[in-house]
């Protein structure tokens, strides 16, 4: 209890920081459409939305080293509300980009101060627990999110500044929190060839997450918008693949502790081309088959990071961990600033379906790979446990690199 007490500035901060910048990417979407922007103008926000997080995810370990973590976390939550202010004042897809810039930037910039107070914090006994929480914290704001949009009316000034005033209430709890600021953690290098050097289908494996996950995201309420939703209606389609994402940790951790990670892969995709399917047959079946179909979609693709990140943890020495971790993330970043653009350009030029053909290649592509990798290296006969690994910022691995330690015998 006294744990939860002194980490529950930070929890706090987390839950508001998720409810702003969660709602900001459908409400764009959403005003984007109202005020007549293109899908891809529309796909380019989210694009730069994810350029955003990877600055952020760069810069605010340095500039946590200079200023101190209140400081940093004061500038990256004022540079998101001045983007979210912003919008309304200036409308041009250009300028909304560069606004989505710095409300990636916030994003991660925050996630790196809370992720690295919580770091020096912890201690062996209370990690486990406090990294429970922390996920569960995480997944809640997240959760609540997806429904805000449903309340937000789409180009107005004060949807808008209700988010932008949740971005700058996630300030208040941790700058007037009481508890001793730690001093400022060593910030890992970022070596991208490392994960791939590591396990060359963990990298296709985060890319390909990044292309659902961000694909859906940031471009799903255009296809939500085109099977006849309303924004309401959009709010509860992305909830449900966040559910199903949610719902689908246990299972798929027991699997991939218990049997071939890359088998688990293979049939992960399977399941998500198969979701794929789904999501495009029931699409004129009403809104219920809509909803099951969006759980479906986040149970099948939701995993697959935390499957690949396993696997190459599973290569990788004690002393590699951090980098490896920030090296997944980055090129899961990569995925992500290419698929929401991408994916505009396919449902402008083919309709809504073309998204999860794309996705659906996606996979099939990861299937084969997999195959290939299968063929070219065993698998580890005692591996790292699997865990929900977190995509928030370059120091998450950090955290969790206790948690990694424990392994698991194949069976």
């Amino acid at each position: 209890m006294r744990m939860m007490i002194s980490f529950a500035a930070l929890f706090l901060s987390v839950v508001l920081l998720q409810l702003s910048s969660g709602g900001v990417g459908p409400l764009d979407v959403l005003s984007g459409t109202a005020l007549g922007f293109t899908r891809q103008e529309i796909g380019m926000l989210g694009s730069a939305h994810f350029f955003g997080f990877f600055i952020g995810c760069w810069f605010a370990p340095r500039l946590l080293g200079s200023v101190g973590h209140s400081r940093a976390f004061a500038a990256f939550t004022a540079a998101g509300s001045i983007g979210l202010i912003a919008h309304m004042m200036v409308i041009n897809p250009y300028a909304w980009a560069l606004m989505r810039v710095a409300s990636g930037l916030c994003v991660a910039g925050c996630y790196t101060v809370v992720e690295a107070w919580l770091q020096a914090k912890v201690t062996n006994e209370t990690r486990g627990r406090a990294m429970g929480s922390y996920r569960m914290v995480d997944m809640t704001g997240n959760l609540f999110a997806q429904g805000i949009v449903g309340i937000l009316a789409p180009a107005d000034y004060i949807s808008y500044n209700l988010l932008a005033i949740l971005c700058c209430a996630a300030l208040l709890p941790i700058t007037l929190t009481k508890t001793q600021q730690p001093e400022t953690p060593k910030s890992p290098r970022l070596r991208p060839a490392l994960a791939y050097t590591r396990s060359p289908l963990a990298v296709a494996g985060v890319i390909v997450a990044a292309l659902s996950s961000a694909s859906f995201r940031m471009v799903g309420p255009i296809y939500g918008q085109e099977v006849g939703l309303s924004a309401g209606q959009i709010a509860w389609f992305l909830l449900a693949f966040v559910v199903g994402g949610a719902l689908a940790q246990i299972p798929i951790g027991w699997l991939a502790d218990k049997y071939d990670r890359r088998k688990v892969l293979i049939w992960m995709s399977v399941a998500a081309i198969g979701s794929c399917g789904v999501t495009m047959a029931t699409a004129t079946w009403g809104v219920t088959g809509v909803f099951l179909s969006a759980g479906l979609f986040g149970f099948t693709t939701f995993p697959i990071y935390s499957v690949a990140a396993a696997h190459a943890h599973d290569f990788a020495s004690s002393d590699e961990r951090v980098e490896l971790s920030a090296a997944l993330m980055f090129w899961f970043a990569m995925g992500a600033i290419a698929a929401p653009y991408g994916t505009s350009l396919l449902i402008e030029s083919y309709g809504p379906e073309a998204m999860f053909i794309m996705l659906a290649i996606g996979h099939a592509g990861l299937i084969v790979f997999s195959i290939a990798r299968m063929a070219a290296r065993p698998t580890k006969a005692v591996r790292t446990a699997y865990i929900n690994a977190p995509r928030t910022s370059f120091t998450v691995g950090r955290l969790f690199r206790r948690e990694r330690e424990k392994t698991k015998d194949m069976p």
